[in-house]
C-alpha cells in the first residue's frame, strides 16, 4: 500500500539559507532522523533531511539537505541536492548538485549544476528526450 505525505503551512529554513531556497520558503519537511516509504507529491517547496524511499512529484523546489538518503524517482520544477540520491531525478528547470551530494542515476533536465566536490554516477540527457528504463 503506497502513503501520500502531504504536509503543507511549515516555514522550516530562512530565506537565503544556502541549502535552501533563495526565492521560496519551504512548505514542508522531513526531519533529521524521521523515514518514510510512499509518495510524496507537492507543490511550492519542499525539504528532505530523512529518509525517504518511493516516488517524489511535485510543481516547486525539492531540497535534500545534507546526509538525507533518497532511493526513489523523483519528477520535479528543480531538484537541489545535497545529500545522496539513488534514482532518476527528472526536473522541468535545473537541477543542482551541491559538494555534499551523490547522484546514482539518470537526469533528465535541461539545466545541470555540479558543484565540486559532489558525486555524480549516472547519464544525463538535456531537454525533454526521455530516458529508456533499463
Amino acid at each position: 500500500m503506497q502513503s501520500i505525505l502531504a504536509v503543507f503551512g511549515i516555514d522550516t529554513t530562512k530565506k537565503g539559507d544556502r541549502m535552501g531556497r533563495k526565492d521560496e520558503d519551504v512548505k514542508a519537511f522531513l526531519g533529521k532522523g524521521a523515514s518514510f516509504h510512499g509518495k510524496l507529491i507537492f507543490s511550492e517547496a519542499v525539504r528532505i533531511d530523512g529518509d525517504f524511499q518511493g516516488e517524489i512529484f511535485g510543481e516547486g523546489t525539492l531540497v535534500i539537505g545534507e546526509g538525507a538518503e533518497i532511493k526513489a524517482e523523483i519528477d520535479v520544477n528543480k531538484a537541489i541536492i545535497n545529500g545522496t540520491v539513488c534514482g532518476c531525478v527528472r526536473a522541468r528547470e535545473k537541477v543542482e548538485i551541491h559538494s555534499t551530494g551523490h547522484l546514482s542515476g539518470n537526469i533528465i533536465s535541461p539545466k545541470l549544476v555540479i558543484n565540486e566536490g559532489a558525486v555524480f554516477e549516472g547519464s544525463s540527457f538535456m531537454g525533454s528526450r526521455e530516458i529508456d528504463d533499463q
